[in-house]
């Protein structure tokens, strides 16, 4: 550590806030050329302080619960919020999907109050929350389990939701470009993620703004794919056109001012 510039320290805390850095995204937050981000994250890498994947690095497995962990308490308010907002969309009796992440927790929680739902989840969170808090039934899919995050991925996953067709899908995602664009990192998550959109007759994307200042590589799909689109503060004019051209309902919830406080 003793060999580290700032801006090397500053990587290593947004990795471990995230979980994973990309190239282009460091390059833009610290007014530097990719190239030079590369190098960095070569030296952090060599050092073992990261894990180099394509187009950027990953905080190392063994403290990749951590990063999850940190993940659940950043914008904690406006994704509960988000959740609580997303739930009011839900009848009781209904059936829905609810994929991988820390906003779609955020709905399990607030979820737990309705009655007889069927859960389809690939996040052993969701089910958690959902088989202890609530008399959903709730169905878990098979496949490979992420240790950092709870969640199954791999064809099997993706087998197991084509199996379906639920009244509603809730899926979140790591970034949300200008142009609408879904995007992740894994494109094990990915594709389950798009069997979910495939397999609802209403889909409901859930993201706190934040996810408009990231970038990731991999396409889940577009806002026009969605059906609605919950978030905490109204998007750009840009955003609010693509969703007006493609039907899709954006609902702005605010944060309980209360919640922030604590």
């Amino acid at each position: 550590m003793e060999n580290l510039i700032p801006r090397h320290k500053d990587i290593l805390d947004i990795a471990k806030r995230d979980g994973r850095v990309d190239v282009d995204s460091l390059a833009a937050s610290f007014n530097v050329t990719p190239q030079t981000i590369r190098k960095d994250l070569n030296f952090l890498c060599d050092g073992e302080m990261l894990e180099r994947v394509h187009g950027g690095a990953i905080f190392p497995s063994g403290v990749a619960n951590y990063a999850y962990a940190a993940r659940r308490q950043h914008a904690a308010a406006e994704k509960s919020a988000i959740g609580k907002a997303t739930a009011a969309l839900i009848p009781d009796s209904a059936s829905l999907i609810i994929n991988i992440g820390t906003t779609t927790e955020q709905v399990a929680h607030a979820l737990v109050r309705h009655d007889s739902l069927m859960v389809i989840t690939n996040n052993i969170n969701v089910a958690n929350i959902m088989h202890t808090g609530s008399n959903a039934e709730v169905v878990v899919a098979g496949g490979m389990l992420r240790k950092e995050d709870g969640g199954l991925v791999g064809e099997a996953t993706v087998d197991f939701i084509r199996q379906f067709k639920v009244d509603f899908a809730i899926i979140g995602t790591s970034a949300i470009d200008e142009d609408g664009t879904l995007l992740d990192y894994d494109f094990r998550e990915v594709r389950v993620a798009q069997a979910i959109l495939q397999h609802a007759r209403k889909t409901i994307l859930v993201s706190d703004s934040m996810k408009f200042e990231r970038t990731a590589p991999v396409r889940i799909g577009h806002l026009s794919d969605v059906d609605y689109f919950v978030t905490d503060t109204l998007p750009s004019k840009d955003i609010q056109a693509i969703c007006h051209d493609a039907g899709t309902e954006i609902i702005v919830a605010a944060p309980d001012k209360s919640e922030n406080e604590q």
